[in-house]
């Protein structure tokens, strides 16, 4: 089992001071930044995925890459832009999620094979178009029951005709990457029924979409009865999916690889679940920025927040979190200095609980990863870029070797 990571352009600057917040001013995005397999000195996952939508954008939508960025992408290549470790693979795909809400996609089969082509991927999805409703009962035609929607029905028929165009593509041109089918459905008979077509059609590594929203049991329901129909030679690929624990299951259904920023995002998404502990997952503690924060420069503006107090208080909270990193600041006391700094910002959440649990553990000091190592308690502070994107790679990292140990389990067994 594999984990592809996909690329956003997160990317951290080695410059960054984490006492005065400054950068280096020669600094050039994504040129002089890090990837997170290149703060560590293993990559954190098996591989990466990158959407043609998040280097081009797609349809109306702007992608994530600069113009320079797209010039020097398209001459250097995926792996060389990317900065890629030897040997590491990298899957392509449209980013069918960048176009959900269009009738049809808005890339062709000839432009994405152009894509996969010139930038040298090793494996090319096929063009699709997502399906976000899911029901099982639709596979059971009953008096009563709610007729599956015409848009599901035509996505599917769409994207397996894509499909049949992209191989029958791919064959003829005889490109150097191996096409990966994608499967849409909102069933798993119709899931069942698609791949089956994907297969006949000649694809070995078949990738299931639309799997994101779903829970866990769904995932499984949908791979049951796909795998009595797995080829000896047929691979499946998860989209979006990383719940290891189901990781067994899945390898069980013939799954190889899935790809996820889950790990990442949680980290500057979540509410309270922001750091990947060794056996549970702690509340980061947030510190938000004064000069930046849009709800507390309007409280200051309307005048039911002092300028002053607001900025003392920031600073007396990241002495304190500075001080605690060494042993030098009581819990009790730094907890109440942050419960009061975040009640200027008028929110009725309190965390004191999860920040009694977070410093209480200290987690952070328990990881070996570069990434704690060297930032210390900044790991889990909520604030800025810089720090909530390391936490991700931490995450990410946290991630991949729970992976690793999952194989190893399963090899043995």
């Amino acid at each position: 089992m594999e984990f592809f990571f996909p690329d956003s352009q997160d990317l951290v600057d080695p410059s960054f001071d984490f006492i005065t917040e400054k950068r280096s001013e020669t600094r050039i995005r994504q040129r002089d930044d890090l990837y997170a397999h290149e703060i560590y000195r293993r990559p954190p996952y098996d591989g990466m995925l990158v959407s043609k939508a998040i280097v081009e954008g797609t349809g109306a939508g702007t992608g994530r890459y600069t113009l320079g960025q797209q010039r020097r992408f398209s001459v250097e290549g995926v792996k060389e832009f990317l900065r890629m470790p030897p040997g590491m693979k990298v899957i392509g795909d449209c980013g069918a999620f960048t176009y959900v809400k269009e009738s049809v996609p808005p890339v062709t089969v000839d432009e994405v094979i152009r894509f996969y082509e010139d930038a040298g991927f090793d494996y090319g999805a096929s063009v699709d178009h997502i399906i976000f409703q899911y029901d099982s009962d639709w596979d059971y035609k009953l008096p009563g029951m709610e007729r599956v929607p015409e848009d599901c029905i035509e996505r599917q028929a769409l994207t397996i005709e894509l499909a049949r165009d992209f191989i029958k593509t791919c064959k003829k041109e005889k490109v150097g990457f191996e096409p990966m089918g994608i499967v849409q459905g909102w069933s798993p008979k119709s899931y069942s029924r698609a791949f089956s077509a994907l297969q006949k059609m000649g694809y070995k590594y078949i990738a299931l979409g639309g799997l994101v929203p779903l829970k866990s049991n769904e995932i499984v329901e949908i791979l049951e009865p796909i795998s009595p129909k797995l080829k000896t030679d047929t691979r499946l690929h998860l989209f979006g999916v990383s719940r290891l624990d189901h990781v067994k299951q899945f390898a069980q259904h013939g799954v190889v690889s899935f790809d996820s920023t889950s790990p990442l995002t949680q980290a500057f998404k979540e509410d309270k679940e922001n750091y990947y502990g060794k056996d549970r997952k702690y509340a980061a503690i947030r510190v938000p920025q004064v000069d930046i924060n849009v709800k507390l420069k309007n409280r200051i503006l309307s005048g039911e927040v002092r300028q002053g107090e607001a900025f003392r208080l920031e600073r007396e909270c990241m002495e304190a979190l500075r001080l605690f990193d060494k042993r030098r600041f009581p819990r009790a006391d730094l907890i109440e200095l942050l419960i009061e700094y975040q009640s200027l910002f008028g929110g009725t959440r309190n965390y004191a609980a999860e920040y009694e649990t977070t410093l209480r553990e200290r987690p952070w000091k328990e990881c070996k990863c570069n990434v704690c190592q060297e930032l210390g308690i900044n790991v889990v502070i909520f604030r800025g870029a810089e720090r909530n994107r390391r936490r991700g790679f931490h995450n990410v990292y946290v991630t991949h070797n729970r992976l690793k140990r999952i194989r190893s389990r399963i090899a043995v067994a």
